[in-house]
């Protein structure tokens, strides 16, 4: 849900959308990850590329091969580039994990929005340990519809994203192909309440398709349309 919106949806949101803070503990060290990422419906492997369009939005993403020491975790280092009419509109250096059990991390990201080819606000960047930012799961390792919500990012009235996986197996279409080995998240944030997104991922592709289906944006989405996994 960051693409663009962090800022506009945090000064619409002071008025008093957050409640009690959370009492979230992730109960993760850097003893318990793995070096790389594995996950087969999330396979960021060094050198896959994915390509998004969203009406006049296209969304680049590439898995580097460098990694970033984060709490002594070496995390996996992905880029995610929006361009608007084939401009530069938003430029994210996004900081993922995997666990011993085979669940993949949010572990922070570096974002930048820009205007007329410069960079004007870094508002959603975070990173686990500091100013008490901590890690969410970016897809379980074993993802079932069981019900349970989870936390993907944790930056108290920053970033605050969380999901639920509430399906597999869902037919999806898009320009790349159909997808049916599939598994369906709902995702939401206390800074937009009111709006929910679908994310649907194919095993050993990725994310094919993101989808608001609640509230303002209802009815868009990112469709993939060209990928690489090595």
């Amino acid at each position: 849900m960051k693409h663009l919106a962090a800022g506009i949806i945090l000064m619409a949101c002071l008025s008093g959308c957050f409640e009690t803070k959370p009492d979230y503990d992730p109960g993760v060290t850097a003893a318990d990850f793995v070096t790389g990422i594995t996950h087969p419906f999330l396979p960021y492997k060094p050198g896959a590329t994915w390509t998004y369009r969203d009406g006049n939005e296209r969304i680049e993403i590439l898995v580097l091969s460098e990694t970033r020491n984060i709490q002594g975790v070496a995390a996996t280092v992905v880029r995610d580039t929006v361009y608007i009419d084939d401009r530069i509109a938003e430029d994210t250096y996004d900081w993922y994990a995997q666990d011993k059990k085979g669940a993949v991390w949010y572990l922070g990201e570096d974002t930048k929005e820009y205007e007329n080819g410069k960079a004007v606000s870094a508002e959603g960047s975070w990173e686990w340990g500091v100013d008490g930012a901590l890690p969410g799961i970016a897809l379980p390792a074993n993802p079932v519809p069981d019900g349970k919500s989870y936390f993907m990012e944790f930056y108290w009235k920053e970033a605050v994203d969380e999901a639920a996986v509430i399906d597999v197996g869902r037919r999806v279409e898009v320009p790349s192909g159909t997808f049916t080995d599939t598994v369906t998240t709902k995702e939401w944030t206390r800074l937009e309440p009111g709006v929910e997104e679908n994310a649907h991922y194919a095993r050993g592709v990725g994310v094919v398709l993101k989808e608001t289906t609640k509230g303002s944006g209802q009815g868009t989405g990112e469709k993939l349309v060209a990928f690489h996994v090595p």
